[in-house]
């Protein structure tokens, strides 16, 4: 399946880990459509690993946990089928799942047939206890072509971290994303080692083959299984604000069912939303800046009427200046031209004057601007 924009969803891994049951999903595909997530885009309700027995029947099929699953996975996914959802499973290029469940190596069109007939719409594809003697790039391709050849639509998320140069092939396996780093963590400076991993990567981003910065932890506030220490709501807007931005796919990883109209706010932000989701998916570039410094990030990304998205992203504990030039958006003084900016989480509307853009920027805070170019 080829997705034109980066998709959108939750996963259960951030929060419960191992711990998932039939009826946590139910509570989370009900949660999700009262919060109204399916209507900004977050279509995809995803259980990660841990979900099957450890060992494969006498067909040698995969089997649910009859413990955590007990009506089977075809009910799971008629009741997340429902709620006008979609529903994603997780499985492994390897003989084993990162925590050890049976993996898809050498059983991926068995895997990619019985996925289908359970009604799945989206499968994540890890890359532990793989062959070390196959490359990356054979497994991926096979797992593709097992589910572009399954009889149902179902979107391939490849997570091999990054490993192997995934970025130099995966374009040549069916996924419609990509995983370009390893897991992250609640805590900021995880955030920020994700974020500064991206530079060389963003040439390989587009269309139909996005490259996923991993899973969203706004909301997270330290709890759950990737929780940690934590970060504060202006770490997570500013996360937010960048995994949209660049072009990720957002798949929250709180619990829904329990999520603070801060988070609510964050992962709602229509113009955001607006701006990950638009339908060119043009690369967003680094700006250089003026005396920005190593903690200070500019992004730019064209947007498809004409438009730019800018952000400007503090990623210090200190109160820090952005400056930056509009020659490097194309825009010197002999275009005639200027932006015209509008921010799009405080709303502020700002006309650009000598070509020179200059905001002061709390500690790691962040402003994104959906910009026009308009007369001088």
């Amino acid at each position: 399946m080829v997705k034109l924009t980066p998709p959108m969803g939750w996963n259960s891994w951030n929060t419960f880990g191992e711990n998932i049951n039939e009826k946590l999903i139910f509570e989370t595909a009900d949660a999700m459509v009262e919060a109204g997530l399916p209507r900004m885009g977050y279509e995809y309700l995803v259980i990660d690993d841990c979900w099957s027995l450890r060992e494969r029947d006498e067909n040698e099929r995969l089997v649910p946990d009859p413990e955590k699953f007990p009506n089977g996975m075809k009910a799971v996914a008629d009741y997340v089928h429902s709620k006008g959802l979609k529903f994603g499973m997780y499985s492994c290029a390897g003989n084993l799942t990162c925590a050890g469940y049976p993996g898809s190596f050498e059983h991926e069109f068995i895997d990619a047939e019985t996925f289908a007939q359970w009604g799945v719409d989206f499968l994540k594809y890890d890359y532990c206890y793989h062959s070390p003697i196959i490359h990356g790039q054979y497994l991926y391709r096979r797992m593709g072509l097992a589910l572009e050849n399954c009889g149902r639509d179902i979107l391939f998320s490849a997570c091999s971290w990054g490993a192997d140069q995934t970025h130099e092939w995966i374009k040549t396996s069916a996924a419609s994303m990509w995983r370009s780093t390893g897991d992250i963590f609640d805590t900021w400076e995880s955030v920020k080692d994700l974020v500064k991993q991206q530079e060389k990567l963003h040439p390989y981003n587009g269309v139909g083959c996005f490259n996923d910065m991993d899973m969203l932890i706004v909301g997270m506030y330290g709890n759950g299984n990737v929780g940690l220490k934590g970060c504060s709501d202006v770490q997570y807007k500013t996360h937010f604000s960048i995994w949209s931005l660049l072009g990720s796919p957002l798949m929250i990883g709180c619990d829904v069912r329990s999520m603070t109209e801060e988070t609510k706010k964050i992962l709602g932000n229509e113009e955001l939303i607006r701006i990950n989701q638009d339908s060119a998916c043009r690369q967003a570039y680094k700006l250089q800046g003026i005396w920005a410094g190593d903690d200070m990030f500019i992004y730019a990304r064209q947007l498809e009427n004409g438009d730019l998205a800018i952000g400007l992203f503090n990623m210090s504990e200190e109160k820090a200046v952005a400056r930056f030039n509009l020659d490097e958006v194309g825009l010197g003084f002999s275009t005639g031209k200027t932006l015209e900016m509008k921010e799009v989480w405080s709303g502020e509307s700002i006309k650009v004057k000598n070509a020179t853009v200059s905001r002061v920027l709390a500690p790691f805070d962040c402003e994104v601007f959906r910009a026009k170019v308009v007369d001088l």
